[in-house]
This record gives structure tokens, sequence and C-alpha cells, in this order.
């Protein structure tokens, strides 16, 4: 495991920010300050499309990064709302951007956690790329998406919440899922 690339910036450029469920960090075009990190609770990255509907871009639990963009960008390209109340830490664009260019271990460490970022969402395209519902949801669950409500589920997976219903019952009646509880659901 590599070490905190964090680690490397001064103290001042880090503060917590304590969350409660609906609170919003910022919002799409405000001018971007800095990224952040999840120290508890969960934040959804979240666009409303043209038709009003939402879509779910990143899902940050305990540990996750989000905003990584913010650091080369003027402002947010999306909304960021606290779905699980706790806590996060602000972590100032302006100190990335003067310890990137004098610390090559924080650069480099900072460069890794974008990486594996990138793999990341390759893999979630990948599943995105998957046509038949039932598939895509299947997939999603043994990736480890569905530890929210299946609604949640529904908008990091592009599907409606109806259909994503569906699709998890005809799983369920084809012996491929197993209905645990309410909105809970396991490979059999």
């Amino acid at each position: 495991m590599f070490s905190d690339p964090f680690s490397h910036l001064p103290r001042t450029a880090c503060r917590t920010i304590e969350m409660q469920k609906g609170d919003v960090l910022f919002r799409q075009t405000q001018t971007t300050s800095g990224l952040y990190r999840v120290v508890s609770g969960c934040v959804t990255l979240q666009r409303t499309g043209l038709g009003g509907d939402t879509l779910t871009l990143h899902r940050a639990l305990s540990g996750g990064l989000f905003a990584e963009a913010s650091v080369f960008s003027e402002t947010y390209h999306c909304d960021a709302i606290c779905t699980a109340a706790g806590s996060v830490t602000k972590i100032a664009k302006v100190d990335v951007i003067v310890t990137m260019q004098y610390n090559s271990a924080f650069s480099e460490g900072f460069t890794r956690l974008l990486a594996v970022q990138v793999q990341q969402y390759r893999a979630h395209i990948e599943l995105l790329a998957i046509p038949s519902a039932k598939e895509r949801i299947l997939a999603a669950v043994q990736a480890g998406y569905l530890d929210a409500t299946v609604t949640e589920l529904a908008t990091r997976i592009n599907l409606s919440h109806e259909a994503c219903y569906r699709a998890l019952r005809g799983l369920c009646d084809d012996g491929r899922l197993i209905r645990v509880g309410r909105g809970k659901y396991a490979l059999p």
C-alpha cells in the first residue's frame, strides 16, 4: 500500500466539514476551491439531465475522493450532495497546485490515486454498456453496488427505478438473486 500523498500538504490545506443528510457541499457552475475526501458518511455527485432526471456520476464513501478535477477547473461540473451524515476533509486547491510543483512524492502519490480512479471509472463504464437491465443489475450487485437503496442503485447504473425493480424481481424469479429483505438482495 502506498502512503497518503495528502500528508505532504501543509496542515492548513485541509479542513474538516461536518455534514448532515441533504447538505450541499457545492453546486454545478460554482467556482472551485478544492477537492474532498470522505471521512465518514456518503457524498453523491449528481447532475440533472435536460429531461429533469438525476444522474449519479460518483458515490464517495469513507476514504473516497471526489471533485479531483476541480484542481484544474474553474467551476464544479456537478452537485455534491450528502446522502448519509458524516464528515469530509476539504483539501485546498491552491495548496494542491503549489505542492505538485515542488514535491515529487506528493505529485506521484496523487497521480497514483487518480490512475486507480481512472481504472474504476472504466470498469463502471463497462458496466453501464451492458444492454440488458437484468445483466447490468446482476453485474452491479456482483461489484458491490447495491449497498444503499434500490433507487440509488438505479441512478448509479442509469436505469429508471421501475426498470431496476422489475429486473431485480426477474433475477429473483430466475434464481440468480435472492431477496433477503426490503430492498436487500444477495447472490445465491
